[in-house]
């Protein structure tokens, strides 16, 4: 089989094992990027991801994105005959991508010494809470946990308010990015060698890898970086700021060539030479009165006009968006940031586009998430020699299925 996305990934096979977030988003964007991706899913239910969040006749309506341009292979794995049949798949494919908790592979006869014992060159990719070492490698590990212990949950929210979370699976989807990461340098290092490996993502890790300097700033400046609410301390002006209309815009001047023009802008030009706010420093100091000054004028002023004077003279500004915004936008309509493609008969469902942009071998977004087990026997016939007489003694044992009425719960 060959993909139908046309990518920089075109040629590369994925397995993906395992469910919710992820892994499963790490084979998004694999997919996106053009390679064909062979998801697993246990027979009678599927990814829990089909019935998550938002829905609409009881189906996800994220289903249709995390799962695009995907197979799914409804297979068993906790029945040796199932385990065998995925092992047989995974010798033919590039990138076997998981995110069970550590051990269960090796214990189902999965593990990376098993799958390269039949396939030198493949690469397997974890992705778990605390990864596949130390004393947290084998306790239970989602997104939020990875969020708290990798710091970020500490230094966002209002100082005088408990830790809080951002509006979405920022710790899954992190450890999804470095699992992409990861299998990309991977396969890089296999055009040299020849030779496959294993590659651990921890989603606790994956989080503090974004943390910046806050140990340094901790053990040697003697700082505690913490919650800051809109600002990040020192940095100004940079905040969110309210027109005369009640829009909130941010708008960032940090910079002291910007901060000048922002000065012009504003129709102040006494404030570049101010010394409060001369240079970085200052500003950082003084931002509070800053912070006044600049709130005082975007009041005065609708959002568009305010957007439209700040991009005038180059001082970085924008609303902050919703997904009605997104949706309305020009400039996510221009650079395809919004696809609309017919997921399973339901109408068209609007998802994020290919990111990043690539200008020869562009990724596309060829299906929406497909229906449990609907390319079960194609994939068996073409990467595990599975005929007709075995498909049948496979359906007849509930090892395998591929129609959807065949489940009790289908997208």
């Amino acid at each position: 089989m060959t993909s139908s996305v046309r990518g920089p990934l075109d040629g590369i096979r994925v397995l993906e094992l395992g469910s919710f977030i992820a892994g499963p988003f790490a084979g998004q964007l694999l997919g996106d990027y053009g390679a064909e991706v062979i998801k697993i899913e246990s027979p009678g239910e599927g990814d829990p991801m089909r019935r998550w969040g938002i829905t609409k006749d009881g189906a996800s309506l994220w289903w249709p994105a995390i799962a695009r341009n995907k197979r799914s292979v409804a297979i068993d794995m906790r029945a040796q005959k199932g385990r065998a049949l995925v092992r047989q798949i995974a010798g033919k494919c590039d990138v076997v991508l998981e995110n069970f908790r550590p051990g269960r592979l090796a214990e189902w006869g999965l593990g990376y010494r098993e799958l390269a014992a039949g396939n030198q060159g493949v690469i397997l990719v974890h992705v778990s809470g605390f990864g596949q070492s130390g004393p947290r490698a084998g306790d239970a590990g989602f997104g939020s946990i990875g969020e708290a212990m990798g710091g970020v949950r500490f230094t966002t929210g209002s100082p005088d308010r408990p830790p809080a979370r951002a509006g979405i699976s920022l710790g899954d989807a992190l450890a999804g990015l470095f699992a992409v990461i990861g299998a990309l340098a991977a396969l890089a290092e296999r055009h040299r060698t020849g030779a496959g490996q294993e590659v651990d993502v921890a989603i606790y890790e994956a989080v503090a890898a974004l943390m910046e300097s806050v140990l340094a700033d901790y053990e040697i400046g003697g700082v505690l970086r913490g919650r800051s609410g809109s600002v990040l301390p020192g940095v100004a002006p940079s905040n969110v700021y309210t027109a005369a209309d009640g829009v909130d815009i941010v708008l960032a001047a940090n910079a002291d060539s910007v901060f000048r023009r922002l000065c012009d802008a504003m129709g102040t030009p006494e404030l570049k030479n101010d010394p409060r706010y001369r240079e970085h420093g200052a500003r950082g100091v003084n931002m509070a009165g800053l912070d006044a000054a600049i709130s005082t004028w975007t009041a005065t002023r609708d959002a568009e006009d305010l957007l439209g004077t700040l991009a005038a003279h180059g001082v970085p500004a924008g609303r902050i968006f919703t997904a009605a915004d997104m949706l309305a936008d020009a400039h996510y309509a221009a650079r395809d940031m919004i696809v609309r493609l017919a997921a399973s008969g339901r109408p068209d469902a609007p998802m994020l586009g290919v990111v990043p942009k690539f200008g020869r071998t562009p990724g596309v977004i060829a299906t929406t998430g497909p229906e449990l087990g609907e390319h079960t026997r194609q994939v068996l016939a073409d990467l595990a020699g599975v005929g007709a007489d075995q498909w049948a003694s496979l359906v007849a044992e509930g090892l395998v299925a591929d129609k959807p009425e065949q489940f009790s719960e289908v997208f």
